[in-house]
């Protein structure tokens, strides 16, 4: 969950919390997009899809951060399933959009349809939605770190040391699609994921995904907090004029504090470059690696905390978690089985932030 709780809808409604996303090569010149929701769910969140949610992957063509080609999720009514209470099932159908239907909306030419919890499949393309691990590892130290940077203005690495991971052992949903390379382009890329509502009033985005940890560590000021809401509702298109300085003051700062970069205005400007506009680059049929030297998609398993925080820094910090890689699974939807009940049991359900 390297994104939870950073918008206001999101707050009230964690079906609109876009938590993490992903983007790697699949088998026999596939690509696979994921992205999670429902933070926490069955513990402190449900298991449901909003039925007015547009639940989409974009992918910008030519550099120019606007969307070339982007598909779309939208849910149906959810009705419960057999056997439990507890769980739902909910209609899905997956739409490829180009042109103006890539920027808005929810036209597009219809590649999949199936149901929440089981695989769905199309010709050659694949679709699942359901309850899944999380794989996302933080350390609980991270807020430790963040009040001594923003309110002692200080460096502490040492907060991250022998800190435990509060993510460990909870579940999201994903919503994993599968396609043929070629149905979205060729060459290099940049991706990014959203959620809207769209339904009888306008298209209002609530939660916009590019790289990982960008509001938590990058646009977390306490004095701010406003500018969260502003990155989740504005295009990619946007970054560089509205929250470019922002990242770089921060990159800055770190770096003074740190001791680590001898000229650290100059290594902020160049963070905000490569953040900047927040999508993911990605070169479609390759290994995707997120790493500190380049980002080139993320798999499942990338521990994307300690590439964020090091490159803050400009100095490694490894916060010694990693993310759960044996809930991997080798084939679709790959993610492996959500935890159990039994797994759970000592897992605190996760406070949810309180409305503004």
């Amino acid at each position: 969950m390297s994104h939870h709780f950073d918008a206001k809808l999101a707050r009230e409604d964690p079906s609109l919390n876009l938590c993490d996303f992903y983007l790697f090569d699949g088998p026999s010149g596939k690509t696979v997009m994921a992205m999670t929701v429902n933070p926490d769910v069955g513990l402190s969140a449900p298991d449901t899809l909003h039925p007015e949610g547009l639940y989409a992957f974009r992918f910008d063509l030519n550099g120019d951060a606007r969307e070339e080609v982007t598909f779309k999720f939208r849910f149906g009514e959810p009705r419960h399933g057999d056997g439990s209470e507890h769980t739902h099932i909910q209609p899905f159908v997956v739409q490829k959009a180009t042109g103006d239907d890539a920027l808005r909306g929810d036209a597009g030419e219809s590649l999949v349809e199936g149901e929440t919890g089981s695989v769905a499949t199309h010709s050659d393309r694949r679709a699942y939605v359901g309850i899944a691990p999380d794989l996302f590892a933080a350390n609980a130290g991270f807020r430790t770190f963040m009040t001594a940077f923003y309110k002692d203005q200080r460096y502490d690495g040492d907060a991250l040391l022998h800190q435990p991971d509060p993510f460990a052992r909870r579940n999201v949903t994903a919503i994993v699609l599968e396609v043929p390379s070629e149905l979205i382009g060729k060459g290099k890329i940049n991706a990014w994921a959203t959620i809207s509502l769209f339904g009888h009033a306008p298209e209002v985005q609530v939660s916009r995904w590019g790289l990982p940890m960008v509001t938590h560590l990058f646009l977390n000021d306490p004095s701010d907090q406003e500018v969260k809401e502003q990155f989740n509702a504005s295009a990619a298109s946007e970054d560089l004029e509205r929250f470019a300085k922002s990242i770089a003051n921060v990159a800055e700062k770190m770096t003074t504090y740190a001791g680590s970069a001898t000229n650290p205005a100059e290594y902020g400007k160049q963070i905000a470059v490569r953040l900047c506009p927040n999508t993911l680059l990605y070169e479609l049929g390759t290994p995707a690696a997120f790493e500190v030297s380049s980002f080139n998609g993320r798999k499942l398993g990338d521990d994307a905390l300690d590439v964020m925080l090091t490159l803050a820094a400009n100095t490694p910090l490894v916060d010694g978690l990693a993310p759960d890689r044996g809930r991997i699974r080798k084939d679709f939807p790959y993610y492996g089985a959500p935890y159990t009940a039994e797994e759970q049991v000592g897992v605190t359900p996760m406070p949810r932030p309180a409305k503004k």
